[in-house]
């Protein structure tokens, strides 16, 4: 029986998170792990108490604004934002974790993943978004590809 390697056993986590998403447009989700340990999760929807995306609470989901267009309308969390918020809600270090995420973060998600001292981002899908690679380059995080 051949065992999956630690960055596709906690993808495949993060995929499994992504299943919770109400967003219309992508689903996406993401694990935070140190020392081969789940610290948190997150998929992206909208803030407590909001109906979520399939119940109208976000306008930007249902419309045709282009893929990395429009966030500052858009009334979702990050999968990225909902685990960093997660950690910190329960008094959760996430300083020198790794994320994974089942798509590239945008630049909103890269500087908070910079911020909170995670040192390395495993991602599956591409997001368009060339800004956000360079500024997690550039700072330090170190960028892995798993399908």
């Amino acid at each position: 029986m051949s065992r999956p390697s630690w960055d596709v056993y906690f993808m495949n986590m993060a995929h499994l998170a992504a299943t919770r998403s109400t967003c219309l447009r992508r689903h996406v989700g993401a694990v935070i792990v140190k020392d081969r340990m789940v610290l948190s999760t997150g998929y992206n929807d909208t803030p407590r108490g909001l109906p979520n995306c399939g119940d109208g609470g976000c306008e930007r989901c249902a419309s045709q604004v282009p893929s990395g267009t429009g966030h500052d309308t858009c009334l979702c969390l990050h999968a990225e934002q909902n685990s960093l918020l997660q950690a910190a809600y329960h008094g959760v270090s996430v300083a020198g974790a790794t994320i994974y995420v089942t798509h590239q973060p945008c630049l909103t998600c890269a500087k908070m993943i910079l911020n909170a001292g995670l040192v390395r981002v495993v991602f599956a899908g591409d997001y368009p978004d060339p800004l956000a690679r360079r500024v997690l380059e550039d700072g330090g995080v170190a960028l892995v590809r798993v399908a």
